[in-house]
């Protein structure tokens, strides 16, 4: 048996280590977990801030209606006889379909001269006349001929300086028509929408003026704004066109609105 000096030795040698140990684990356990994702917004960025797009309710007023994808002419008829594509003309912007097969294509910015974008199955090889009419109580404010791209993809179309600058809480409608032939003997194939411009919360304000592009692109989708989120991400994977995680982003922004069909297609003209 040990005797009472040996167990209390024993005891204290114990003790020590014990509260060895715990010194060299305290800072490993104290120590914070870093964000290990990049801080520039740009190329392989973390996307989990990119919530899904948060489409707002429909504007007050009457129904804005609308066509999403290419069609009759606005006043009856048939559509031209256009080339049969695997995917029609297309805009790319929310809508709803309503109970009595009523489809509304609208979306909201925040800019004065926002860009749109459509998809485009006809290329410049083909005698067609494209234009953006942009209306305003019926009325056309503004008007521009398109040239076709080279090869069928997503086109950006935005309001230049020399038109007029969309006005806050006004209600916009526009429209994007295919015509067989420049003496209008055939009536065009189009796509329409309305477009209201508004103004963000002044906390929304403040977050995107301290972040970087992608998640300015996260707020606006957060906060309903359609045409900036796109337009944002488009730049975005137009600088950087071999990022997986941005063409994902794409495809789930565009699945969101129920265009899946048009995620995978190239972007042919993205300058303004």
């Amino acid at each position: 048996m040990k005797s009472n000096s040996q167990q209390i030795k024993l005891f204290l040698v114990v003790a020590l280590s014990c509260t060895s140990l715990l010194v060299s684990l305290t800072p490993v356990m104290a120590k914070p977990t870093l964000d290990s994702s990049p801080s520039d917004g740009g190329a392989k960025t973390n996307l989990a801030q990119a919530k899904a797009f948060n489409q707002p309710s429909l504007p007050s007023g009457p129904p804005p209606g609308g066509r999403v994808r290419g069609g009759a002419k606005r006043d009856g008829g048939d559509a031209c006889p256009l080339p049969i594509t695997k995917t029609d003309l297309t805009a790319l912007v929310p809508f709803t379909e309503e109970a009595d097969s009523v489809i509304n294509v609208w979306g909201q910015t925040t800019v004065e001269r926002p860009s749109w974008f459509f998809y485009v199955p006809y290329t410049k090889d083909l005698p067609y006349a494209v234009e953006f009419v942009l209306q305003q109580d019926l009325k056309d404010i503004y008007r521009e001929a398109i040239a076709l791209p080279d090869k069928a993809g997503v086109m950006r179309v935005s309001l230049p300086t020399s038109a007029p600058a969309l006005a806050l809480n006004k209600q916009y409608r526009w429209f994007l028509t295919v015509k067989c032939d420049h003496q209008d003997n055939s009536p065009p194939t189009f796509v329409e929408g309305v477009i209201q411009r508004i103004k963000l919360k002044p906390a929304a304000l403040k977050e995107l003026q301290t972040t970087q592009p992608l998640k300015r692109y996260a707020i606006y989708a957060q906060n309903g704004i359609w045409y900036e989120a796109l337009t944002i991400l488009a730049q975005l994977r137009d600088q950087n066109p071999k990022d997986a995680a941005l063409q994902a982003e794409w495809q789930n922004l565009l699945s969101s609105i129920r265009l899946d069909d048009i995620a995978a297609e190239p972007i042919v003209s993205e300058k303004p």
